[in-house]
Formats: structure tokens, sequence, C-alpha cells
């Protein structure tokens, strides 16, 4: 077998599961104390593309950031656990979920702080798309994500079309009121 066929032989996603962990400083956080909303949306870039770059093997570019729920603050010297796995791989795509936790450093609590979900693009050496292995979910919970990844592309798709149709109306509504005036 070549190492391209090895390359793209199915993955599942306990191959690709990334984890990342912070300890969140005064130069993270805002004037009360509490991590910065990009700073947070940093760490979890960076723990899903670990995700996508393990399943994909190749370089990874991030396409898009579909969704992000800030749940709860996260304050200087929290620890911030972030843990990523690619859900449903496309064609040169996948799509990432990525969990946070904090650990109180004193007591050892975990509190689920946030969640995002990021699309992620394989690319070779000059930029160019490449193919992604297909994905294998094993159990009812990666099944479950698996399945709505698809959703979730199939409305990122029809939104961009909607945005696409509202652009044009504009143009063509700012040309017909040029050509009024």
């Amino acid at each position: 077998m070549s190492s391209t066929e090895t390359n793209m032989a199915p993955r599942l996603v306990t191959d690709s599961q990334s984890e990342m962990t912070e300890i969140i400083l005064p130069n993270d956080a805002n004037t009360l104390g509490n991590l910065l909303g990009g700073r947070l949306m940093h760490f979890i870039d960076l723990t899903g593309a670990m995700a996508a770059y393990r399943h994909s093997r190749t370089h990874v570019v991030t396409a898009a950031m579909d969704h992000i729920d800030f749940i709860q603050p996260v304050h200087v010297g929290d620890l911030l656990i972030l843990k990523s796995s690619v859900n449903r791989a496309f064609s040169t795509s996948m799509e990432v979920g990525v969990k946070v936790w904090v650990e109180h450093p004193q007591t050892g609590s975990l509190l689920h702080v946030a969640s995002a979900y990021l699309v992620f693009v394989a690319i070779d050496a000059k930029g160019r798309r490449v193919r992604v292995p297909e994905l294998k979910p094993v159990t009812a919970d990666e099944q479950r994500r698996y399945e709505g990844a698809l959703r979730r592309r199939e409305y990122r798709e029809a939104e961009a079309v909607r945005r696409k149709q509202a652009k044009q109306a504009y143009a063509a509504q700012k040309e017909a009121e040029l050509a009024k005036s």
C-alpha cells in the first residue's frame, strides 16, 4: 500500500482528538480579571487545528468559526482545558468541535465554559486544497456529532447563498438609484 493510500485510510475520531491546557495570566485578561474573548477564540482555534491536522496529516487553515458559546467567565489563575475532535470530514474540509472547561486550581472542580464549531480546509505546501480521509464514527455520541456536522454544513451553504443574493440585490438597488440621478 502506498503512503498516499495509507494517508487516505478512514480514521476514527479518537485518532485525532486533541487537548490543550493553559493557565490564565493577567496578560490574557481584561480589566475585570476575566479572560479576553478573543484570547479564548485563539486557544479554541489552535486546539481545533491540532485535531484537523492530525486527521488530515497535512497543513490546515481555518475557514470558519461557525458557532461559539461563551457560557461562563474564565478568571486569572484558572486552568483552561480545551478538547477538540473532528466531527465530520468532507472532501477537503473538516468540522471540528471544541469544548472548553475551567479547572479551579485549589479544588480541582471542572466547569464547562465554552463550546465552538470550526471548519478547517486541508491544503498542500502551495496552498491548494487536498482531499482528507473519511471519518468513521464509532460511538452513539460520535454518530450524533457526525450527523449534526452535515446539518450545520447545509445551513452554512444556504446562508452563503442568502448573503450573496442580498449583496446582489443591494448592488442592483444602488445601481438603479444612480441611474435615476
